[in-house]
């Protein structure tokens, strides 16, 4: 996809305003929300992913509903879908696909890889070996992938929501960064509220709420609210803002590795969402400063005198980019 803010919008798109934008992300929300009880939070982050072109990673403890939200994002949407389950003994040829000899042609034949789908659910991602979750990189940023020389393309749109558990637990590996830096948006569920739980409890006791959900958008007018958040105005001073956030997170020494330029480009590209999902067609500086957290902690790695205090890596990043933003200089909000 062009990088582009005003790139061209495919015709599925030429409909689409704001309040068609809000009716559809409405119903896809609604629709998760179905399954996903007390989580709204969580269910945005999982639209903002999807409409941007990103990916999201999941992080929590066993239970809470991390596959759920991924299943029923899923669910919601009339696109092809795969779950991957990852394991130790998963190989890379599982995830891109392998090429296999044909006798009676005598060539070899590509069998696509269960990474070709327009949703693509990575469970339990970092129970695998780094070699394998490496086969994902290619697909995640170039959305292609390459086997013996040959590359084939990805279906459009294409998201990866992976879930993963804390790295503290038995038999996880740890992400590399460069597949962290692959993921637009990290979350975590949190465990729901005591009102939540009951009503869990009430729902579920004889039937699967999953099991009953429809499509409520297909695959098209995905693509179709994609293009149309893209053409979000930026103005030239917001650009400025989010440049320097990820600027003091490279600069700042409690941290050796601070915000890549792809994260940069995510941060603006899911305010732009935001921006569209609270009915505006311009993005204001507050837009960006809400999505920091979620779209830069998971890439950046503390100081090791920051490590040696004894405090939480993930509690001690995230503090510190609030700190960030609450002492950058918030630029002028622009005009629609």
């Amino acid at each position: 996809m062009p990088e582009t803010e005003h790139a061209v919008a495919p015709a599925d798109s030429s409909h689409v305003g704001p309040a068609r934008f809000a009716e559809v992300t409405g119903r896809i929300s609604a629709s998760v929300e179905r399954v996903i009880d007390g989580k709204p939070d969580a269910v945005r982050a999982a639209l903002i992913a999807l409409l941007a072109e990103g990916h999201l990673l999941i992080e929590d403890v066993p239970g809470v509903g991390k596959t759920m939200l991924a299943r029923a994002l899923a669910a919601s949407v009339a696109a092809t879908v795969r779950r991957i389950q990852f394991t130790p003994d998963l190989l890379p040829g599982d995830v891109t696909g392998v090429s296999v000899f044909d006798p009676v042609a005598r060539e070899f034949e590509f069998k696509p890889g269960a990474v070709f789908a327009q949703i693509v659910i990575a469970d339990e991602i970092n129970r695998s070996s780094p070699k394998t979750q490496s086969a994902l990189l290619e697909a995640m940023e170039e959305r292609q992938v390459t086997v013996d020389g040959r590359s084939y393309r990805l279906a459009d749109p294409f998201l990866v929501v992976a879930t993963q558990n804390p790295l503290d637990m038995e038999g996880t590996y740890a992400l590399p960064e460069a597949q962290r830096d692959r993921f637009m948006m990290r979350i975590s569920m949190g465990y729901p509220d005591a009102a939540a739980e009951v009503l869990m409890l009430r729902q579920r006791e004889t039937a699967n709420p999953l099991a009953d959900l429809r499509p409520v958008v297909s695959a098209a007018e995905v693509s179709g609210l994609i293009a149309w958040a893209r053409g979000i105005h930026v103005s030239p001073a917001v650009e400025e803002y989010a440049v320097a956030l990820a600027q003091a997170t490279r600069t700042h020494p409690e941290l050796r590795l601070g915000a890549s330029p792809r994260a940069t480009l995510q941060l603006v590209r899911a305010a732009k969402v935001q921006a569209a999902l609270d009915g505006r067609t311009f993005v204001i500086p507050d837009d960006v400063a809400r999505l920091v957290v979620p779209v830069f902690a998971h890439r950046l790695i503390p100081s090791r005198a920051a490590v040696g205090r004894g405090t939480d890596p993930g509690e001690q990043v995230t503090a510190l980019l609030e700190r960030i933003v609450g002492t950058m200089r918030v630029p002028l909000e622009p005009r629609g």
